[in-house]
């Protein structure tokens, strides 16, 4: 396993559809400002499915040692976002980036 490649997690919440723009308000607006501060942060998905209210937050870092490092700000951040549209947080899964395909 090398240390040089990309890491993400990946947070799943469950909810009310009707409290996801409630949850994406708090990502824009005081989560991404606080991950754009981390060391290593390589970027973010937000994906909601307005039907089920599942969510899914994929955060990416340069390395397993920025992932580490951010645990507990994650925890945090991670805890905010739950509460800010009234969803359950389900999982927390990390994974390996084995390919990563972004045309600009």
């Amino acid at each position: 396993m090398s240390s040089t490649k990309m890491f993400a997690r990946m947070n799943t919440f469950e909810g009310s559809p009707d409290r996801l723009d409630d949850a994406l308000r708090r990502v824009r607006e005081q989560v991404l400002p606080q991950l754009h501060q981390q060391d290593g942060f390589k970027g973010m998905m937000f994906l909601a499915n307005y039907q089920s209210g599942e969510l899914q937050l994929m955060s990416f870092s340069e390395n397993s040692h920025a992932m580490r490092a951010s645990e507990e700000e994650a925890n945090r951040l991670r805890a905010e976002v739950a509460e800010a549209g009234d969803q359950e947080i389900e999982r927390v899964e990390r994974y390996d980036v084995v390919l990563f395909e972004a045309p600009s």
